[in-house]
Parts: C-alpha cells; sequence; structure tokens
C-alpha cells in the first residue's frame, strides 16, 4: 500500500512538473509587450491616429453632397390675380367684339386667379473642389502625421515602462530564489553543526546549550524559508498577471531561469554622448509638441484668409408641372472679415503657445540630460557594491571555516560559530540584491539614452 501511494505521489509530482513552464527573460519581456494592457492600449492609439490621417487626406478631394426635396403645400406657393381687361387697349377690344361672342368678351373683364408650385420635387447634385483654403488642408495633413508619429512614440514610452516594471519583477524573483538557494545550503550546513554538537554533547565534551542554539538557529532558518516561499509565489503572481502569462486555474505556475549570479559580468558599458537624449522618446515627444504647435500656428492664420473653391452641380425640378433640368459651373470666394478681429488675437495665442513648447523642449533636454548622467552614475555604483559584495563573500566563507574549525578545536563558543553563519548568509544575500540591482540600474541607463 505505501509503494503505490508513493507510486501515486511521484506521478503526481512529475505531472505538475511537466505542466509548469519555464521562461527566460527575453520571453517575459516578449510576453510582456504583446499582452500587456498598456502596450495594448497605445497601439489602440496608434491605429486610431492613422484613421485620422487618412480622414485629413480626404480633405484634398472634392465635397461632393446630394439634396433632395418633395413637397405638397396647402395652395400654390406662386399665386396671382390677372385682370384682362387692363392688358385689352380698345382698339382691340372693338376688333375682339367683331370675333367673339359678346358671353366671352364680357368673361374677360373679370379677374382671373393664377396658382403654381402647390407641390413638385426639387433634387441636385453639388461637388466643390477646395482651390485655397489659407494652408489649412496641408497643415490639417501634416498635422495629422505628427499626430501618428506621437502614438508611436507613446506606444516606444508604454513599452519601455512596461519592460522596465517586468524586469523589476523578475530580478525579484530571481533575488529571491537566489535567496532560497542560500537557504538551502543554510540548512545543510546546521543540520551538520547539529549532528558534529549532538554527538559531542552525548560523548560530555560539549554543553546542551550549544545543541538549543543551533536548533533555535534553524527555526529562525525555517521562518525565513516559509517568508521567501510567500514571497516568491506572490511575485509570480503579479510578473505572471503584468506580462500575460497563461494562468492555471486563476493561479500563476511557472518558473524562471535564473541566471549564474557568481558569473557576474563587473565591467562596465561604455557612456554614450550627451547627444544621446536625442534618441529618447521623451526628448522627440517634445520636438514633436514643438512641432505641432507650430501647425496650429499657421492653420489659425489660415483661417483668417480667404478660401477659393469653384464647383459643378446637375438639378432637377418639376415646379410647373414639367420635368426640368440643368448643370452649372460655380466659384466661391469666402473672405472672414468680422473674424479678423478676434482671429488676431488667436493667431498671438497659437504663437505663444508655440514659443512655449521651445522653451519647455530646451529645459526638459538639460533635465533628461541630467538623468542620463545620474543613471551612468547609478550603474558604475551599483558595479562597485557587487564587487564589494563578491569580495564580502569569499571573505564571509573564509571566516565561517575558521570558526568551524575554532569550534571543533574547542577554542570559540557555539555564539561566534552561529554568528559567522549569519554573516556569510547576509553576504550572499547582499551579493543577490547587488546583482539584481545592477541589471535594473543598467536597464534604467540604456532607456536613459534612447537604446
Amino acid at each position: 500500500m505505501k509503494k503505490l501511494l508513493a507510486i501515486l505521489f511521484c506521478s503526481v509530482c512529475c505531472t505538475i512538473v511537466a505542466a509548469q513552464k519555464t521562461y527566460s527573460l527575453a520571453q517575459i519581456l516578449d510576453s510582456a509587450r504583446q499582452n500587456n494592457m498598456a502596450v495594448r492600449n497605445a497601439r489602440y492609439g496608434i491605429d486610431a491616429a492613422r484613421q485620422q490621417r487618412k480622414e485629413a487626406f480626404t480633405k484634398y478631394f472634392p465635397n461632393v453632397s446630394g439634396t433632395g426635396l418633395v413637397f405638397n403645400a396647402n395652395k400654390g406657393m406662386a399665386a396671382t390675380t390677372v385682370n384682362p381687361s387692363e392688358l385689352i387697349s380698345p382698339e382691340m377690344a372693338a376688333g375682339l367684339a367683331q370675333m367673339i361672342p359678346v358671353e366671352a368678351l364680357a368673361a374677360l373683364a373679370s379677374p382671373v386667379s393664377i396658382s403654381m408650385m402647390k407641390n413638385g420635387t426639387v433634387a441636385g447634385l453639388t461637388a466643390v473642389q477646395p482651390i485655397f483654403a489659407g494652408g489649412q488642408i496641408i497643415n490639417g495633413n501634416k498635422l495629422a502625421k505628427v499626430g501618428e508619429d506621437v502614438s508611436q512614440l507613446q506606444l516606444q514610452l508604454s513599452e519601455n515602462e512596461v519592460k522596465k516594471t517586468a524586469e523589476q519583477y523578475f530580478w525579484q524573483i530571481a533575488t529571491l530564489k537566489e535567496k532560497q538557494k542560500t537557504i538551502e545550503a543554510v540548512e545543510a550546513l546546521l543540520a551538520d553543526i547539529h549532528k558534529d554538537v549532538d554527538v559531542a554533547v552525548k560523548a560530555g565534551v560539549a554543553l546542551r546549550n550549544d545543541l538549543l542554539q543551533v536548533e533555535l538557529r534553524q527555526n529562525e532558518v525555517e521562518s525565513q524559508k516559509l517568508k521567501l516561499q510567500n514571497g516568491i509565489f506572490i511575485v509570480k503572481q503579479l510578473l505572471g498577471q503584468y506580462a500575460g502569462l497563461a494562468p492555471v486555474e486563476n493561479r500563476y505556475d511557472f518558473d524562471i531561469v535564473v541566471p549564474d549570479m557568481s558569473q557576474a559580468d563587473l565591467s562596465l558599458p561604455s557612456p554614450s554622448a550627451a547627444n544621446g537624449i536625442r534618441l529618447t522618446p521623451e526628448y522627440q515627444l517634445l520636438s514633436k509638441q514643438v512641432e505641432a504647435t507650430k501647425l496650429q500656428h499657421k492653420m489659425e492664420i489660415g483661417k483668417n484668409l480667404p478660401s477659393v473653391a469653384v464647383g459643378a452641380g446637375y438639378n432637377y425640378h418639376n415646379l410647373l408641372d414639367k420635368n426640368h433640368t440643368f448643370a452649372m459651373l460655380f466659384a466661391t470666394v469666402s473672405v472672414p472679415i468680422s473674424d479678423w478681429w478676434g482671429g488676431s488675437h488667436a493667431i498671438k495665442r497659437k504663437k505663444m503657445a508655440h514659443q512655449q513648447a521651445r522653451e519647455q523642449l530646451d529645459d526638459n533636454a538639460q533635465l533628461l540630460n541630467i538623468r542620463m548622467q545620474k543613471a551612468w552614475n547609478d550603474v558604475a555604483e551599483a558595479q562597485q557594491q557587487l564587487a564589494i559584495a563578491h569580495r564580502s563573500i569569499e571573505q564571509a566563507e573564509e571566516n565561517l571555516r575558521l570558526h568551524r574549525d575554532f569550534y571543533r578545536a574547542g577554542t570559540c563558543r557555539m555564539a561566534d560559530l552561529l554568528e559567522a553563519q549569519v554573516l556569510h548568509q547576509q553576504a550572499c544575500d547582499k551579493h543577490a540584491d547587488a546583482y539584481a540591482d545592477l541589471q535594473n540600474k543598467l536597464l534604467e541607463y540604456r532607456q536613459s539614452v534612447g537604446q
């Protein structure tokens, strides 16, 4: 029965391990770029800006419109009264008297009412081609292209932020797993020390208090191990959700490829030139803002210039109870005379906005340059901290080895040996933290120079 349970347990464990996926840092970042909500929203912004640019392009073509009207009035819209007697001269009346009966001649003396257009149909098709619109169409298309470029840069900013956050989560897990390895090594060391002390206590050459100190330390390490396991679980859930990984039963169960932190590259990258900030999306966004305000200023000027257009139309009506069609060509000139007063102030306002954008570009360029220099200093500092942590591990290992030999020789206390073990564990943990911090600082520096 025990063998059967053991086989079942092993098969379940193998199934869980097989189902668990392992991701490298590159795979995590690729998944985050594809699935993170911030990046997806930025892509929607690009699509919207592209449609707006295409919409602006249609302004180059004629504006075609069709109209139709069918009406039925309660009486004719064109009505008048005609008195034939007023139109007939005495000579004509004498002639008519000899040609028509007297009754008919008497009827011509009565007024006659005439009514037209009581109902009818009107339809027309018109095409208007703008010839000159003060540059509003040309500058509007340029402004739409700037908007599309801005949406591309905003996508790059979103991808940079997503990459930064995803890497931070990745290195948090890597650091915690490295500390977990250290805990496992500490457990093995304490178990070995506990075995030696237990033998010494039974032989009467060591105090039971030494054994109790080792067991207390083992309990403390067990507590640290539980905290690490919980920390790894929580950060995995955060990273899985952020990177859009596939959950299993509403949980993210995966592993990551942890690099060998003992083989850290302690060489510094080559510093970039100061003009590297021009490659950053932040600087390019500010440049696009300057370009956009310049185009908006030109468009405001165009609103106060005359506009010229030509057109053609084809029309139909039956207002006089007879179908009638005709075509026509026309030209229009529109001059915004009364708008010049308020328009002059609007032009000045747009000009001030353009000047403000230029000054903001210069000011933020200095801040971006400072950010780049700070990022480089942070990389140099993190590299030095990692080198110090690497040396500390070597020193702590030697210190632990000496104290263990001293305890076996009876020349040091158990408290001193356990303190040496704590110092060694702290050195390993600091090395893991320093390694992850260097990777994060390198990413911040690369982003600060547009890489």
